[in-house]
């Protein structure tokens, strides 16, 4: 008696079927990390002005001087008053060095006009918040958003007199990062 030989292994139409799916899934997991990264990077962009705000505030009472922030449209830099001038100036520590923000980050600012800015309008390195000799801030809100996309949203804020505050996806109302 002849028996038929038993085909062991895949048919090549079986291995090209797994292929395709497994590619299918590699591209939806680069697909999947490539929103996160961006979500991880953009906070950690406002992990470190914030913490950069609160050296500048303690900064500015330690050596009883102003210091300040100015936000320019791809980033931001601090500044102090000098008094001898009287005007703005970029400070020498290295950690208030300019920094950029990535273009897909946007930040929209709320800052109170109407409190004293130590300098005249046409001061071009005018910041848009102070750190006051005294501990307090000029009244301001920034929110980072990923382009359009406000679900994410990263908020530093303070209301001049109480510490500054981050608002991140997922605090809950914490006050601290």
């Amino acid at each position: 008696m002849q028996t038929r030989a038993q085909h062991l292994g895949f048919t090549l139409i079986e291995i090209l079927v797994v292929l395709v799916v497994v590619g299918l899934l590699a591209a939806l997991a680069v697909m999947t990390m490539g929103g996160s990264s961006r979500d991880r990077e953009m906070q950690n962009e406002v992990r470190e002005l914030y913490l950069l705000m609160q050296t500048a505030s303690e900064q500015a009472v330690l050596n009883n001087t102003e210091l300040g922030l100015v936000l320019d449209d791809d980033g931001y830099r601090f500044v102090a008053w000098e008094d001898r001038s009287g005007e703005w100036k970029v400070p020498a520590e290295p950690m208030f060095r300019r920094r950029g923000l990535p273009e897909w980050i946007t930040v929209t600012e709320y800052i109170e006009n109407d409190t004293p800015r130590l300098a005249s309008d046409e001061d071009r390195l005018r910041p848009d918040v102070v750190f006051f000799s005294s501990g307090e801030t000029t009244p301001f809100e920034l929110e980072f958003t990923l382009g359009r996309d406000d679900s994410r949203m990263h908020t530093i804020a303070s209301d001049g007199f109480s510490p500054m505050e981050w608002r991140y996806p997922g605090s809950e109302g914490n006050d601290d990062a």
